[in-house]
């Protein structure tokens, strides 16, 4: 990396870039604005009152890349070369400039719009409004895209200089203990890391879901509440408009991954409330939530059947697609809580009663439908089957599997 972006350089590097004249930066102001470990985030604002958010990526080992900021890029520049998908981009930020050499991205700012998962925090209201419209849109990204190769054979463009030899597969695992953890995760935190070896059901059911990942379209990746915008007059608004950010990790994907992430940052607002101690047990904690899920379940109702209704297809082709969501929901509630561990260095109460919701979801994920909707899967169909011909599914025998056909490695 070559130029570490900050408050001091930004405007002149914009300058530069001609995405700003010696007028507009007259005046201005820049903040850091929402950065993570992997991207550090300018938001400039100019003297026209323009907004624009600059991110850099930061650099890893040798001052090598992940090459991040190059997937958004890229899924703009798929925007501009099939002028078909445009609804798509009213749903996104627009890309104004993209330096590779200095892994520097420059787009737009939303200055009107909040981030949803402050939006429900902060006035514990999950109207059902909101959630239909991000179902919508998600459901019009993914249709839009479904199965279609020449999109498909787009994203693998690989950066200059690089390879790309395959679309990566999220559906990880916990990888193996080696003797260097000992030195990087607090003792209290390796209880999580001996919870995970402990249960084989946990294991082969991610390796199950690893192995069934099927990439069919264009997906978010990343697809948390905090990447999801909404506008601050949604409520007088024709239409709920959402806009999803921060597309790093767009990829040619499987679209229950993007589902079960936006399920697991909504069931993170309800287990982040919950009152632990060790003296009360994990029903008892749930009941005691201050943001019950009796109160997001029509949200999450909501989103699922709006999502189906404008993508019945998706059923057609996989008839256990809910059930995927809610195994990709569990699976990233575990990812939650490595990421805390990584973070944080700390492995609470309230992480052990996300360990064992993210079990069941995963390894239990049928019955799980009725504990996460209020209703069962086939009512979650049953208005769908009205408007639109869906398969009906077929019962298994109940057979004992004498042999796993399929290998399992753990992490995997």
């Amino acid at each position: 990396m070559l130029l570490p972006m900050s408050s001091q350089n930004v405007i002149q590097y914009l300058q530069e870039t001609d995405l700003c004249s010696s007028e507009n930066a007259t005046s201005n102001e820049t903040e850091l604005s929402k950065s993570s470990s992997k991207n550090c985030n300018l938001l400039v604002t100019l003297a026209d009152n323009r907004k624009l958010l600059v991110k850099q990526e930061r650099s890893l080992k040798n001052h090598q890349t992940s090459h991040e900021l190059f997937n958004e890029w890229l899924f703009h520049q798929l925007l501009q070369q099939f002028p078909v998908l445009g609804n798509i981009s009213a749903i996104a930020p627009l890309v104004l400039h993209f330096d590779q050499e200095n892994s520097i991205l420059v787009r737009n700012y939303f200055s009107e719009y909040l981030e949803i998962d402050g939006f429900y925090r902060h006035n514990n209201i999950f109207p059902s409004e909101i959630a239909t419209a991000i179902g919508t849109t998600l459901a019009g990204l993914h249709r839009a895209t479904f199965q279609r190769r020449e999109y498909r054979d787009f994203m693998a463009t690989a950066p200059q200089g690089e390879f790309r030899y395959h679309f990566y597969n999220p559906v990880q695992g916990i990888g193996s203990i080696s003797p260097e953890i000992f030195g990087t995760v607090p003792t209290e935190a390796l209880k999580f890391y001996i919870l995970y070896q402990n249960y084989e059901s946990l294991e082969s059911a991610i390796a199950d879901l690893a192995y069934e990942w099927n990439p069919c379209c264009l997906t978010h990746n990343d697809l948390k509440l905090d990447n999801i915008l909404i506008h601050s007059r949604w409520n007088q608004l024709d239409n709920c408009l959402v806009r999803l950010i921060d597309w790093e990790a767009c990829a040619w994907g499987d679209p229950a991954f993007d589902l079960g992430t936006l399920l697991a940052s909504y069931l993170r607002i309800w287990l982040s409330s919950l009152v632990v101690d060790p003296t009360i047990n994990l029903e008892e904690s749930l009941d005691l939530a201050m943001t019950p899920l009796e109160l997001i379940q029509p949200s999450l109702l909501a989103f699922i059947q709006a999502y189906l209704n404008d993508f019945p297809m998706i059923l057609e082709e996989r008839q256990n697609f809910l059930v995927q969501v809610i195994q990709f929901t569990g699976l990233a509630l575990i990812h939650q809580i490595q990421e805390t561990i990584n973070d944080q260095k700390n492995f609470g109460n309230s992480d052990l009663c996300m360990f064992q919701i993210a079990k069941n979801l995963l390894t239990i994920p049928e019955q799980s439908v009725m504990s996460i909707f209020g209703i069962s899967e086939s009512e979650i169909f049953s208005p769908l089957a009205k408007l639109h011909k869906l398969p009906q599914p077929e019962k298994e025998q109940q057979l004992v599997r004498l042999y796993y056909e399929k290998t399992r490695l753990r992490g995997c």
